[in-house]
Protein backbone atom coordinates (compact mmCIF):
# COMPACT_ATOMS: atom_id res chain seq x y z
CA UNK A 1 0.00 0.00 0.00
CA UNK A 2 0.93 3.39 -1.05
CA UNK A 3 -0.86 6.74 -0.80
CA UNK A 4 0.48 10.61 -1.29
CA UNK A 5 -1.60 11.73 1.67
CA UNK A 6 -3.04 10.16 4.60
CA UNK A 7 -6.29 11.82 5.87
CA UNK A 8 -6.72 13.12 9.63
CA UNK A 9 -10.41 12.80 11.09
CA UNK A 10 -10.91 16.89 10.70
CA UNK A 11 -10.85 16.92 7.23
CA UNK A 12 -13.54 14.30 6.78
CA UNK A 13 -15.63 15.90 9.39
CA UNK A 14 -15.35 19.25 7.59
CA UNK A 15 -16.65 17.35 3.91
CA UNK A 16 -19.59 16.50 5.73
CA UNK A 17 -20.72 19.32 7.80
CA UNK A 18 -23.24 21.16 6.43
CA UNK A 19 -23.06 24.83 8.98
CA UNK A 20 -22.87 27.90 7.40
CA UNK A 21 -19.29 28.48 9.41
CA UNK A 22 -17.98 25.70 7.73
CA UNK A 23 -18.49 26.32 4.41
CA UNK A 24 -15.17 27.33 3.22
CA UNK A 25 -13.23 24.44 5.13
CA UNK A 26 -16.02 22.38 3.54
CA UNK A 27 -14.80 23.37 0.25
CA UNK A 28 -11.89 22.50 0.76
CA UNK A 29 -12.26 19.07 2.25
CA UNK A 30 -14.51 17.70 -0.27
CA UNK A 31 -11.95 18.95 -3.26
CA UNK A 32 -9.02 16.67 -1.15
CA UNK A 33 -11.92 13.59 -0.47
CA UNK A 34 -12.60 14.14 -4.81
CA UNK A 35 -8.63 14.38 -5.38
CA UNK A 36 -8.70 10.18 -3.96
CA UNK A 37 -5.25 9.33 -3.70
CA UNK A 38 -5.63 8.98 0.40
CA UNK A 39 -5.53 6.65 3.05
CA UNK A 40 -7.02 6.66 5.96
CA UNK A 41 -6.69 4.52 9.24
CA UNK A 42 -9.85 2.03 11.78
CA UNK A 43 -9.26 5.21 13.98
CA UNK A 44 -10.03 7.78 11.96
CA UNK A 45 -12.99 6.04 11.17
CA UNK A 46 -13.95 5.48 14.19
CA UNK A 47 -13.13 8.98 15.14
CA UNK A 48 -15.31 10.22 12.16
CA UNK A 49 -18.21 8.37 12.99
CA UNK A 50 -18.50 9.22 16.58
CA UNK A 51 -18.28 12.96 15.74
CA UNK A 52 -20.57 13.30 12.90
CA UNK A 53 -23.52 11.40 14.40
CA UNK A 54 -22.75 13.41 18.27
CA UNK A 55 -20.42 16.34 18.09
CA UNK A 56 -21.34 18.37 15.49
CA UNK A 57 -24.23 21.02 15.05
CA UNK A 58 -26.13 19.10 12.57
CA UNK A 59 -25.16 15.46 13.26
CA UNK A 60 -26.35 13.13 10.31
CA UNK A 61 -27.85 9.93 11.27
CA UNK A 62 -26.28 6.75 11.78
CA UNK A 63 -27.34 5.03 8.80
CA UNK A 64 -26.19 7.88 6.80
CA UNK A 65 -22.63 7.88 8.83
CA UNK A 66 -22.48 4.67 8.30
CA UNK A 67 -22.98 5.30 4.30
CA UNK A 68 -20.12 7.26 4.21
CA UNK A 69 -18.00 5.42 6.28
CA UNK A 70 -18.45 2.64 3.60
CA UNK A 71 -17.14 4.68 0.75
CA UNK A 72 -14.09 5.83 2.63
CA UNK A 73 -13.49 2.20 3.47
CA UNK A 74 -12.67 1.65 -0.30
CA UNK A 75 -9.38 3.35 0.11
CA UNK A 76 -6.52 2.24 1.95
CA UNK A 77 -6.87 1.80 5.62
CA UNK A 78 -4.55 0.82 8.05
CA UNK A 79 -6.11 -1.24 10.74
CA UNK A 80 -5.21 -1.03 14.67
CA UNK A 81 -3.70 -3.81 15.75
CA UNK A 82 -0.76 -4.22 18.67
CA UNK A 83 2.21 -3.11 16.09
CA UNK A 84 0.42 0.27 15.57
CA UNK A 85 -0.56 0.70 19.16
CA UNK A 86 2.82 0.34 19.80
CA UNK A 87 4.20 2.67 17.40
CA UNK A 88 1.50 5.43 17.84
CA UNK A 89 3.01 5.42 21.67
CA UNK A 90 6.46 5.45 20.83
CA UNK A 91 6.08 8.98 18.33
CA UNK A 92 3.95 9.96 21.42
CA UNK A 93 7.11 9.76 23.42
CA UNK A 94 9.35 10.86 20.93
CA UNK A 95 7.88 13.55 19.61
CA UNK A 96 5.68 14.76 22.94
CA UNK A 97 2.41 14.16 21.12
CA UNK A 98 -0.99 12.63 22.28
CA UNK A 99 -0.99 8.93 21.53
CA UNK A 100 -3.40 9.34 18.84
CA UNK A 101 -1.22 11.83 16.69
CA UNK A 102 1.28 9.53 17.24
CA UNK A 103 -1.31 6.54 16.09
CA UNK A 104 -1.85 8.96 12.96
CA UNK A 105 1.48 9.36 11.81
CA UNK A 106 2.55 5.68 12.53
CA UNK A 107 -0.93 4.78 10.18
CA UNK A 108 0.60 7.16 7.94
CA UNK A 109 4.02 5.97 8.13
CA UNK A 110 2.49 2.36 7.31
CA UNK A 111 0.62 4.04 4.14
CA UNK A 112 4.34 5.22 2.97
CA UNK A 113 2.16 8.75 2.89
CA UNK A 114 4.39 11.73 3.01
CA UNK A 115 1.76 14.21 3.90
CA UNK A 116 -0.59 14.13 6.93
CA UNK A 117 -3.31 16.46 6.10
CA UNK A 118 -4.64 17.59 10.03
CA UNK A 119 -5.43 21.00 11.67
CA UNK A 120 -4.48 19.40 15.21
CA UNK A 121 -0.79 18.93 14.35
CA UNK A 122 1.41 21.71 13.86
CA UNK A 123 1.34 22.87 10.13
CA UNK A 124 4.80 22.42 8.73
CA UNK A 125 6.09 19.93 11.37
CA UNK A 126 7.76 17.00 10.41
CA UNK A 127 7.88 13.56 11.96
CA UNK A 128 10.58 11.31 10.57
CA UNK A 129 9.73 10.89 7.12
CA UNK A 130 5.67 12.47 7.01
CA UNK A 131 5.29 16.52 7.49
CA UNK A 132 1.92 17.80 8.71
CA UNK A 133 -0.10 20.49 6.78
CA UNK A 134 -3.10 21.81 7.47
CA UNK A 135 -5.09 22.42 4.31
CA UNK A 136 -7.29 24.76 5.50
CA UNK A 137 -4.67 27.43 6.35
Amino acid sequence: MSVKVFLDTNVLVYAVDTTRGAAHNRQIARKIVRDGNFGLSAQVLQEFFVTVTRKIKRPLSKTSALRVVSELSRHDVVPVDASLVCLGIAHSLRYQISYWDGAIIAAAEALGAKTVFSEDLSHGQKYGDVEVLNPFL
